[in-house]
């Protein structure tokens, strides 16, 4: 093979290329040893596999939204709150269309975060204060 290999112009490989190739090494008993289970020092082990670069959480995440026209509040960078519906999206940015407004496409780049607006904390309004500052008419009555 090797001879074959000097035809081509390619230089043969050494013991040391057949072991960085196979992650085996050989012993002097002819048993192979992996790389990751021999001493340090002495070949270094194979590199963990990255992480896919995208899960594809995210798409998930906006096509069901998108597909149950699910009414959203979108809180800027700045705190501003969009709320609408997500018609579209892309790598970049979010198209939100809005009730009674005009339709909005916002770069991803200057959203906060996003929840869905039936999550949305409900604030409960203070009864008017003008009770509190007059008594009521019968009880007027019955301090006179």
């Amino acid at each position: 093979m090797d001879e074959i290999k000097k035809r081509l112009g390619r230089p043969p490989k050494s013991r040391q290329d057949d072991i960085v190739e196979s992650g085996h090494d050989t012993g002097a008993n002819g048993s192979a040893t992996n790389k990751a289970t021999a001493p340090q020092g002495t070949v270094s082990p194979r590199r963990k596999i990255a992480p896919p670069e995208q899960t594809n959480a995210e798409s998930y995440y906006y096509l069901k939204q998108m597909q149950a026209k699910t009414p959203m509040v979108v809180v800027l960078q700045d705190g501003e709150r969009i709320r609408g519906i997500i018609e579209w999206y892309d790598k970049h940015c979010l198209k939100v269309n809005r009730v009674k407004e005009p339709n909005i496409l916002l770069p991803k780049h200057s959203i906060k975060y996003l929840y869905k607006q039936e999550e949305e904390p409900r604030v409960r309004r203070a009864r008017s204060s003008s009770r509190d500052e007059s008594p009521s008419e019968p009880e007027a009555k019955h301090q006179a």
